[in-house]
């Protein structure tokens, strides 16, 4: 795995976080620092890196506070997912146990070993990599449902007014002027409505092709492309509800 991103390392120690500046640099992360926890909150907001390596007992904020104000508070909301491994003096089950639950995703106890902190680093960091890879295609996959869904309701809807306007051209007595003028006049109404919608479908199917990069980057979230689909479906919809008000 290649070494990459950027690292916030949280230690009120000044000897931890020059020791981590030095290694992980050279090992090609880009490290940004902090002292205590409502300067790494700072910084998240201000950086926002890849991994958060932070000690427990810390003045201010410990890490635990950090870790909960991250992984729940509503301003935190675009950070909760950042990963975050938590050095600890402490090496009681109950108090690793804890920190887990609160959203660490690893806990490495002080004094530590240097290979096996790296080890660890890189473990969160593809496992970070894998779950984003998976969302991106999970995402990808709720648009084409999403797009298949408002297709389905397209057409399962259009059947009725088309299939009413067959039904009446049936009945139509063509010799009858005023009969067959209504009939072109709603057969009109009809097509320009549906033609409205299709139109609208087939802008978001274009839309959809040209943005598939953003797609793919996870750019592009679900509930955006299903708003889209709702506005174009919207006014077909009144109208379908209208036209059962009519029928009934």
């Amino acid at each position: 795995m290649k070494l990459k991103g950027t690292i916030l390392i949280v230690d009120d120690e000044q000897i931890n976080l020059d020791f981590f500046d030095v290694m992980l640099s050279k090992l090609g992360f880009k490290v940004v620092k902090a002292t205590n926890g409502e300067e790494a909150l700072e910084k998240v907001k201000e950086k926002n890196p890849d991994l958060v390596i932070l000690d427990n007992i810390m003045p201010k904020l410990s890490g635990w506070e950090v870790t909960k104000i991250l992984k729940s508070n509503p301003e935190y909301k675009k950070y909760r997912d950042m990963p975050i491994i938590m050095f600890s003096a402490m090496d009681d089950v109950k108090d690793k146990i804890e920190g887990l639950e609160l959203g660490v995703d690893d806990y490495i106890t002080k004094p530590f070993n240097f290979s096996e902190v790296l080890a660890r680093i890189r473990a969160v960091l593809r496992n970070r990599e894998l779950v984003k890879q998976i969302t991106r295609r999970e995402r990808r996959l709720a648009v084409v449902e999403s797009l298949n869904n408002s297709l389905i309701f397209f057409t399962k809807h259009i059947k009725k007014p088309i299939t009413s306007l067959i039904e009446k051209a049936k009945k139509t007595d063509m010799n009858d002027r005023e009969s067959v003028k209504e009939l072109i006049d709603e057969l009109i109404t009809e097509g320009n409505e549906i033609l409205v919608t299709m139109r609208g479908l087939e802008d978001e199917i274009n839309e959809l092709e040209t943005r598939k990069d953003r797609i793919k980057r996870g750019d592009v979230s679900l509930e955006e492309l299903e708003k889209k689909f709702e506005k174009h479906l919207k006014n077909w919809k009144k109208r379908q509800k209208k036209f059962e008000e009519v029928e009934g």
